[in-house]
């Protein structure tokens, strides 16, 4: 299978797809100082809560993003080898 003619294409995906994982992280980080960004919070409460709605939504959206980020690397090196 000859990717080498879509590597410019992975390329630009990866671009977009990195800055939509950036997005989507930071948002769902919302109201938390430095120690609850480190995993340091101290209301335990809120470390153990169901997700419902939107957060869940903008959750899911997230491991998809981050999945196909990955997989588009994955095709963008093997594309970028057969260029070598």
């Amino acid at each position: 299978m000859n990717l080498q003619p879509l590597a410019l294409y992975f390329g630009i995906a990866e671009i977009i797809l990195a800055i939509a994982l950036t997005v989507l992280v930071l948002l769902q980080t919302k109201g938390s100082d430095l120690g609850g960004f480190l995993g340091g919070s101290g209301d335990t409460s809120s470390s153990f809560r169901t997700r419902r709605g939107v957060e869940a939504t903008m959750h899911r959206v997230t491991i998809a993003c981050a999945v196909a980020f990955f997989v588009c690397t994955i095709f963008s090196f093997l594309a970028w080898g057969q260029a070598a």
